[in-house]
């Protein structure tokens, strides 16, 4: 019987888990160390619980934006635009189906990497700092009584993710000042939110809790929301915002947040000296990774200056024999590049052809409302020069089906190279954007030209009608340009 390679994959979120799958198949003896399940933030905390309390709340805007138009007569609704007079919500009912869909889907990966032979340790793992002479690494793995024991491994993973940044003077206590992972403790629908951050997470959460009934104040320390994605996506967004009664502070900055004596209300105070107060308050000020207290450095790892590992293409880290996947590795923080990078580090270090991870073919969406989706090259890359790419926007007020569907935001832009017509970008704003940008990432993945784009056939009537179009539009461009 021949040698079995042994694998010690330390944190069992996408990144950890695809890499097990993957290390199984190919005949090594696989163990995952995690702590807290299967899945990681991006199942327990994160992705899984947020996308479903998102979902709720797409039914409530869907429905309150639309019904009107579209017909729908509710009895005894007197004022129908009026929030609160047509639907409600229970959060607890909402967040107790949210729990279970997570821990549902943790026990699924669970069972999934167990089938493949993959031995999985509730634990704590720490790389240790010599590496043997045969090349092989050691980690230590403590249980949560504290017993410890030692692994060898051929090759270790670390994808340990990371956790929510705080700020001193406002902490979170899990009732009034929360961070993203607390939330699901919530029973009660909270009546004035105030939420610090206007990133992706912080975006995502103020709608959709103005969706789900609450009277949301969104600070952003930056000019507009989402301040690094497509300018004109961001616009719409904000402007559904500002329109569905949000009440978005640009340029403001929080520099502390306390609760009242009473307890029952926190006060927000800016770094200008305002106060905004409100009945509950979101932090989402981004994360930090989970790099502290696992011997990495002594290990030889490199860690940068803001805590991640670095790592190249092939996720290889500055540690013979080690590799790192997703949050902790900040290179995106995206559930699919996590796994990406997972499994692409076992094709790499078990001898297997691999393509190094490409950023510029990740399709990434946020899930507001409307969503906004983006691949490829971006419009701050055609405006500062790193390509030269012809670009139109067609607003989806002109798509027939968003016509009958009551749509009245959002668009589809395409970006192509001038001489050849290769779609080299794209970005969707409508509802359920993260399913329509997938023809445009086939299209930038497989360097298919505006030509071949609009030659496909598509549904009509179709939101993704618009992509077609977008293309004929750049294809009848690119021609004038020719002629």
């Amino acid at each position: 019987m021949g040698y079995v390679t042994r694998i010690v994959i330390i944190g069992g979120g996408p990144g950890g888990y695809e890499a097990a799958l993957v290390a199984a198949q190919l005949g090594a003896e696989v163990t995952v160390i995690d702590r807290d399940g299967l899945g990681g933030a991006s199942v327990l905390t994160d992705c899984v619980p947020s996308k479903t309390l998102i979902a709720t709340a797409e039914v409530m805007t869907g429905f309150d934006a639309s019904h009107e138009e579209l017909g729908i007569a509710i009895d005894g609704a007197d004022h129908p635009g009026e929030r609160g007079r047509l639907i409600g919500v229970d959060l607890g009912k909402v967040n107790r189906r949210v729990k279970r869909l997570a821990l549902a889907q943790s026990h699924d990966i669970t069972a999934s990497v167990t089938r493949a032979g993959v031995r999985v340790l509730r634990a704590h793992g720490k790389l240790e700092r010599d590496q043997a002479p045969d090349g092989s690494r050691r980690v230590t793995v403590t249980d949560a009584e504290g017993t410890a024991r030692e692994l060898v491994a051929d090759g270790v993973l670390i994808c340990t993710g990371g956790h929510p940044r705080e700020i001193p003077d406002a902490l979170p206590d899990g009732e009034r000042i929360l961070n993203w992972t607390q939330v699901y403790d919530l029973k009660e629908l909270p009546e004035e939110l105030i939420v610090v951050g206007s990133g992706v997470t912080g975006a995502e959460f103020a709608g959709a809790y103005q969706a789900l009934g609450s009277r949301v104040t969104l600070v952003s320390s930056r000019d507009r929301v989402l301040p690094g994605e497509d300018p004109d996506a961001a616009a719409v967004l904000e402007d559904v915002f500002r329109r569905r009664g949000m009440n978005v502070m640009a340029r403001s900055r929080a520099a502390a947040v306390r609760r009242t004596e009473a307890g029952d209300r926190v006060e927000v105070t800016l770094t200008d000296g305002r106060t905004i107060s409100g009945t509950h308050c979101l932090m989402a000020v981004g994360a930090v990774p989970n790099t502290e207290d696992m011997g990495l450095e002594e290990a030889g790892v490199t860690l940068r200056d803001s805590g991640h590992i670095w790592t190249d293409r092939v996720s290889r880290t500055s540690a013979p024999a080690v590799y790192a996947a997703g949050d902790c590795t900040g290179v995106l923080a995206l559930a699919s590049v996590a796994a990406m990078q997972g499994r692409i580090a076992m094709y790499h270090f078990l001898g297997h052809a691999v393509a190094p991870l490409d950023l510029k073919t990740v399709s990434a969406n946020i899930f507001t409302d409307p969503e906004i989706a983006t691949v490829g090259y971006t419009q701050a890359d055609v405006d500062e020069g790193r390509i030269d790419a012809r670009v139109v926007k067609l607003p989806l007020l002109r798509n027939a089906r968003a016509k009958m569907q009551g749509i009245r935001d959002g668009f589809v832009k395409l970006f192509a190279r001038p001489g050849t017509g290769i779609v080299v970008g794209g970005v969707v704003v409508a509802p359920r954007a993260s399913e329509l940008i997938h023809p445009i990432a086939l299209a930038v993945d497989n360097n298919l030209t505006v030509e071949q784009v609009a030659k496909a056939f598509t549904v009509y009537p179709s939101l993704s009608g618009s992509i077609a179009e977008a293309a004929r539009q750049l294809q009848a461009r690119k021609h004038d340009e020719g002629s």
